[in-house]
């Protein structure tokens, strides 16, 4: 799917296209630094591979996405994200294996991930039930959050990878943190084509 969509213009208004076409590319190039690491250090287990991605995601959508019109680029927990229309770009891998981004969740409630989407994600459709959970947290978001406009938006870059297979399947699109199970409650997500492969399933 490499023509612009719906959810994609309106989310990104003439950027919808090129933003299809660049996000695949830039977590491609990402996967292959990461492998490319990993096999310099020949190690025993995926530690380099699974760091270094970790790493380069960010930093191959910041060289990638800097050219759009009006991108910038600002410094979270000592990683650069692109801004591009209003919406904070940024990936999440969520599984190693073939498997529907609807299984994706984060490894932790709190921390800068968690409140990013708190914060800057659609608003709760059932909100309601999170009220009393996890007190301990309220107000105190992370800091580095108050370098973003309060009235940007998120949109989350979700991936299977794995250093054998590369990308697997990758999706883009909205969603708000389950507090109960930290499992992402998707409002809308939508495959992006993956350079040499395919990413299916849409919602």
């Amino acid at each position: 799917m490499t023509s612009s969509t719906p959810w994609a213009r309106k989310t990104f208004g003439d950027l919808a296209g090129p933003l299809a076409l660049a996000v695949p590319a830039c977590l491609v190039r990402a996967h292959d630094r990461a492998r490319s690491g990993h096999q310099g250090v020949h190690t025993q287990t995926l530690e380099a591979y699974g760091h270094g991605l970790h790493a380069v995601q960010y930093e191959e959508l910041a060289a990638g996405l800097e050219h759009l019109p009006g991108a910038t680029a600002v410094r979270l927990q000592a990683r650069t994200v692109m801004i591009v229309s209003g919406q904070v770009i940024y990936p999440i891998r969520y599984a190693k294996t073939d498997v529907p981004v609807t299984a994706a969740r984060l490894r932790r409630a709190s921390g800068l991930r968690a409140d990013l989407i708190r914060q800057h994600g659609p608003e709760p459709r059932q909100g309601e039930l999170d009220l009393g959970l996890d007190e301990g947290t309220d107000g105190e978001v992370h800091p580095d959050l108050a370098q973003l406009p309060p009235d940007v938006g998120l949109v989350l870059v979700a991936y299977a990878c794995s250093m054998s297979r590369g990308v697997i399947r990758l999706e883009w699109g909205s969603a708000e943190l389950s507090r109960e199970d930290r499992y992402l409650i998707w409002h809308h997500h939508e495959p992006l084509t993956v350079p040499g492969g395919a990413a299916e399933g849409s919602f």
